[in-house]
């Protein structure tokens, strides 16, 4: 049997029960044929309450972890051709994944007998962040070989620094088709296309049905004008009718009166020489 790596004595001794570490360290030291090794091993430091659950749940749910830190690797791929609207989803489901994943460290760590609080699961989410963020914090998370937590935007100095043994590499993706990534990219076109299609469909349709108002307005209007001025022109004929009589009447009224003021006169001369000639008695 090939004996074990010092990055395998590490993993073993991380994922140990964090009260029996200073003597495990030590049996592992001991049953280390190579002299370096042993020597390496001996001045290991022992991991923070938060890295062991970290390492705990790297080497316990591999797999779940695996499966996340690869669709981590897809949606920072992704980021670049997402709208504002996609990666404030995309934030929010990041979020909610790296909080599930680090409650089920937490709930893995406690079945093992250790306690862990809420200041340990705030930096056991706060490692998981930084995975989701940075490819060789994923790796580092990956290895099950942290000494300490990481911060989300931990540099590449910080992550070597809270790594025990050689700073891992993720193993690399298998790499899409070609066709397959313009696919994705043609359908995130299209439905970006849809999506302004449907706003300005919502918005030409607002506009109609403002229109259709101002339209269904104009014609009541104009109905009632219609009528109004229907009343005016038969109000207008019959005064020209009037206006007709009227004037046909005028001459023979005018011949009338002016007999009438005749006959007036004639009488007030008849009258005076009747005054006349009764004076004259």
């Amino acid at each position: 049997m090939a004996a074990s790596t010092f990055d395998e004595i590490v993993a073993d001794l991380y994922a140990a029960s964090p009260g029996d570490f200073v003597a495990a360290r030590t049996a592992r030291a001991k049953d280390t044929a190579d002299a370096a090794t042993a020597a390496a091993v001996r001045e290991l430091r022992k991991p923070s309450v938060a890295a062991w659950v970290v390492n705990v749940f790297a080497r316990e749910r591999a797999e779940q972890l695996g499966e996340a830190l690869s669709l981590a690797a897809e949606l920072r791929e992704a980021q670049a051709d997402l709208d504002a609207a996609a990666l404030a989803k995309l934030g929010r489901e990041r979020r909610a994944l790296t909080r599930r994943l680090a409650q089920a460290a937490g709930q893995l760590a406690q079945s093992r007998g250790e306690r862990v609080t809420t200041a340990t699961l705030d930096a056991v989410e706060q490692t998981i962040s930084a995975a989701f963020f940075d490819p060789d914090a994923a790796a580092a998370v990956a290895s099950g070989r942290l000494l300490r937590a990481l911060e989300p935007n931990a540099s590449g100095d910080d992550v070597r620094e809270a790594v025990a043994g050689e700073v891992p590499t993720l193993a690399p993706a298998a790499p899409r088709r070609a066709d397959e990534l313009s696919a994705r990219r043609a359908r995130r076109e299209a439905e970006r296309r849809v999506t302004a299609a449907e706003k300005e469909l919502a918005a030409a349709e607002r506009a109609v049905a403002k229109q259709d108002d101002v339209l269904r307005t104009l014609r009541a209007r104009a109905e009632e004008l219609d009528d109004d001025i229907a009343d005016l022109e038969a109000q207008l004929a019959q005064l020209r009718r009037e206006a007709e009589r009227i004037a046909g009447e005028l001459p023979g009224a005018t011949e009338r009166q002016e007999e009438a003021v005749a006959s007036r006169d004639e009488a007030a001369r008849d009258r005076e020489a009747a005054q006349r000639a009764l004076d004259a008695l």
